[in-house]
């Protein structure tokens, strides 16, 4: 089974920060009033494709392999080129690619703002930039890759409107980028699901779904 390289450094800052009540691993729960997403001006047709970048990918297709309308969920690579969408060559953080899942999702069922909102209030911190806790570099950025044009005007309104809210008391990292979606390894698809007693996945993911479940129950699916 593969190990996800985690720095050292990073998690000796994380070790003593947590001890010292200065950084929590967990985002705080969801609260009620978390804004909304703007509101879309049409319901496309037919299946859709959001692409999502927000640390490691074994836990965003995690949480949202829990969401209701959503179809599937894959792991890549996306904002570099097809011949460095590789874990070996991703890892060495030179290749302009971001961790990132493809999902596929029914609009009757769930809208592109709803995964949005999960992807700011659950799935990640968006406000860490080129990390997500004890994973460093820019493949861990917070990117999100518009499919349509409706759907990079939903996400810059998103990001503009929490800002303005100051909802999380730091400004939103989270860029908006192009780039293809390049599929990830086998052996990275469905980790959570094939790998249940993972250790970085237990204390890392795990806890996202969880909060998925309580805060969104209309929206979470087993």
């Amino acid at each position: 089974m593969p190990i996800r390289p985690i720095s050292i450094t990073a998690l000796s800052l994380a070790a003593l920060a947590a001890a010292s009540g200065t950084l929590s691993l967990a985002k705080p729960q969801v609260p009620a009033d978390f804004p909304d997403p703007p509101a879309r001006k049409v319901i496309p047709k037919g299946s859709q494709v959001a692409v999502l970048a927000g640390g490691c990918f074994w836990g965003m297709e995690g949480v949202f392999e829990h969401v209701r309308g959503v179809q599937s969920v894959l792991s890549g690579y996306a904002g570099g080129t097809r011949a460095d969408a590789n874990y070996r060559k991703v890892s060495s953080e030179r290749t302009g690619h971001a961790e990132a899942v493809r999902i596929v999702y029914d609009p009757a069922k769930v809208s592109y703002g709803a995964l949005l909102k999960i992807y700011f209030s659950v799935a990640h911190d968006p406000t860490q930039v080129n990390r997500q806790y004890p994973d460093t570099g820019p493949s861990y950025r917070s990117a999100i890759f518009p499919q349509t044009a409706e759907q990079r005007r939903i996400a810059a309104a998103y990001i503009a409107g929490l800002d303005k809210a100051d909802v999380f008391g730091k400004p939103v990292a989270t860029k908006l980028e192009t780039g293809q979606f390049y599929p990830a390894e086998s052996y990275h698809q469905d980790f959570m699901r094939k790998n249940p007693d993972n250790s970085y996945t237990s204390r890392y993911d795990k806890p996202k779904i969880a909060k998925l479940k309580a805060a969104y129950p209309a929206l979470y699916k087993s």
